[in-house]
């Protein structure tokens, strides 16, 4: 019997509608809930009257004021008291702002799986989602005057940095938004929207520290931040701020005549206010919290704070308490409050770690090299020398002594080992070691310094490194002269070859060194004869890196964008640049070609 002929049109369908229901509930059971997470979870309660970067806001009757602390949003009354929990669970939900009739709120919120604008009733009830980005994610929302759209900040980012911000407009119902602000680069911040009483104009922050990327030594008592106004009829922006100590967390009193602003005077955040006709500015309130001007502020480089309906004094969060500051006397007074909150915590992840033990294996090994008859290897790892026997042997300690060891090279014969060697007391020096390591290892540098890369003449008798000029961390003593050396294979004087470079190493002939100079995008790969003389750069190169002569010195292989290459050496004596027309062919075609 065909089975397939036997189930009717109508039959096929039920079935395939049915799997297709499965499937979708499968899928909406599997869906992430921020609020519901699966694992085990205890609940912790306990009482506050401080709190860690609090945003805080006051309604338009003068009566409320609206707040966040750790996460979740409470209302009380504008002289303190007992605070009532609004916005509550695991989602994330800060920076609440009374709509201008005061019968919502708008807050930034991940409850939907990823920082978005959400609004709801005053009370928190029946809060809906207006923004939905789940990669350009969004805070500091804002309403506009009639109440029916919002400015908020849309977070970007790039490969090296944390992002930069554009500021966006929503209305209430949801949508794509329109673009009001372009940022200028991915690294440096935009910020901490405020809209005029009028609605023309949008103020924000901005971070204007010189060389247009994001910089972690920033000095903020120069002036990292400034305060722009954009003018939504002109489309025009302006620099209304700026000045040492910067300028942060723009907000436009009632009147629109003044605007507020956060500045750095020396270790202190300073409240000030800014006459918008005169020009005028005077601070009102040094009892603020440290700014984020040097940070990446991505929520801001303040917490949000209000005037009072009257304009008269301003409601602000520092040092863990609320303030009402008059703006007349610059008199702080504190808003006394009291959290009741209620918390769930997820039991730690918790993993058994062994910190410490006899034997390991070592997963990164550095400075390998094998011998001339292919052998031996030796290498470095855990800052001192190995060797084992190629393919499959042990490896073992070459040495036994304590200084670190590192770049070690063979002799033409294969039988000895030269290497370098660092320790903060005695510093750097060269040593000679026999491949066997039943002697003990040969000190041929007499003076310290700062010891790199040696390397054996074709015929044993020589060795040719560097010395370099010492750094931050290992000190710049013993390092006068430094430069390219040579000198006995058993030790003893030394004689300075070239005032700069690096990876020296002798030619076929023992007659010639090849070296490279430069660093970045200027790199030079030279040669020079060992009586300095007949010095030429044989080429240039930007992204080429770690060059290696082959034993006959006709060809030479480097490193480019983390793939091997290998190219003629130059034998005109005409110098070219390797980043330009040159045909260098990738290692692997190269070993394809020759049948390995």
């Amino acid at each position: 019997m065909n089975y397939r002929k036997s189930l009717s049109p109508l039959l096929i369908l039920t079935m395939c509608l049915s799997i297709f229901s499965l499937s979708a509930q499968k899928k909406d059971k599997d869906k992430w809930d921020v609020n519901n997470p699966p694992g085990e979870w205890r609940t912790v309660e306990f009482s506050v009257n401080e709190g860690t970067w609090m945003n805080v806001d006051i309604s338009p009757d003068g009566k409320e004021l609206v707040f966040d602390l750790l996460g979740d949003i409470y209302t009380m009354p504008v002289a303190g008291g007992t605070a009532t929990p609004i916005r509550t669970g695991i989602a994330y939900e800060v920076q609440p702002r009374f709509s201008p009739d005061g019968k919502h709120i708008c807050f930034t919120s991940d409850a939907g799986g990823a920082d978005n604008v959400w609004i709801a009733k005053r009370d928190g009830s029946d809060a809906k989602q207006v923004t939905k980005e789940d990669f350009r994610l969004l805070n500091n929302p804002v309403w506009m005057p009639d109440g029916e759209y919002l400015v908020a900040r849309k977070h970007f980012t790039s490969g090296r940095s944390l992002g930069a911000g554009e500021m966006w407009l929503y209305h209430k119902s949801g949508g794509a938004g329109l673009q009001l602000t372009k940022r200028k680069n991915d690294q440096q911040d935009v910020n901490e929207p405020a809209i005029s009483p009028d609605g023309r104009y949008l103020y924000f922050s901005e971070d204007m520290y010189p060389g247009g990327y994001f910089k972690y030594n920033k000095d903020p008592n120069s002036q990292i931040y400034v305060i722009k106004r954009f003018d939504r009829e002109k489309g025009e922006t302006k620099t209304i701020i700026s000045g040492p100590g910067g300028a942060v967390r723009p907000q436009v009193s009632k009147d629109g005549n003044k605007l507020a602003f956060v500045r750095r005077v020396r270790t202190k955040s300073v409240l000030f206010i800014h006459d918008l006709e005169t020009g005028e500015e005077w601070p009102v309130f040094d009892g603020l919290s440290k700014d984020q001007q040097e940070a990446w502020a991505i929520f801001g480089c303040y917490t949000n704070y209000a005037w009072t309906p009257d304009d008269k004094a301003i409601i602000i969060w520092g040092q863990g308490k609320i303030w009402k500051v008059d703006i007349a006397t610059a008199k702080a007074t504190e808003i006394p409050f009291t959290v009741n909150t209620k918390h769930q915590l997820a039991e730690t992840v918790r993993f058994e770690q062994t910190v410490d033990s006899d034997e390991f294996t070592v997963n990164v090994i550095r400075n390998a090299k094998t011998s001339p008859n292919g052998k031996t290897l030796v290498f470095n790892a855990l800052g001192y020398l190995w060797k084992k026997s190629l393919p499959n042997g042990k490896p073992q300690r070459l040495t036994g002594g304590a200084d670190f060891e590192y770049e070690p090279s063979f002799s033409p014969d294969g039988r000895s080992i030269v290497y370098a060697t660092w320790s903060d007391e005695a510093h750097g020096a060269l040593y000679k070691i026999s491949l066997s390591g039943k002697a003990r290892p040969v000190k041929l540098t007499a003076k310290k310094g700062f010891y790199q890369t040696p390397a054996f003449s074709p015929d044993g008798q020589a060795i040719v490194y560097k010395k370099g000029r010492g750094n931050g961390h290992m000190g710049y003593t013993h390092s006068k002269n430094p430069g390219i050396y040579i000198m006995s294979a058993n030790g003893g004087e030394a004689r300075q070859i070239t005032e700069g470079g690096s990876s020296p190493i002798f030619d076929k002939t023992g007659k010639k060194i090849f070296y490279q100079t430069g660093g970045g995008l200027d790199k030079k790969y030279k040669q020079i004869n060992i009586d300095k003389t007949e010095e030429k750069t044989l080429f240039t190169a930007k992204y080429a890196r770690s060059f290696t002569p082959s034993p006959d010195n006709k060809w030479i292989a480097f490193t480019e964008l983390f793939k091997v290459y290998v190219i003629a050496m130059p034998q005109t004596g005409k110098e070219f640049e390797l980043s330009k027309g040159t045909k260098a062919v990738p290692v692997q075609q190269v070993a394809k070609d020759a049948g390995i």
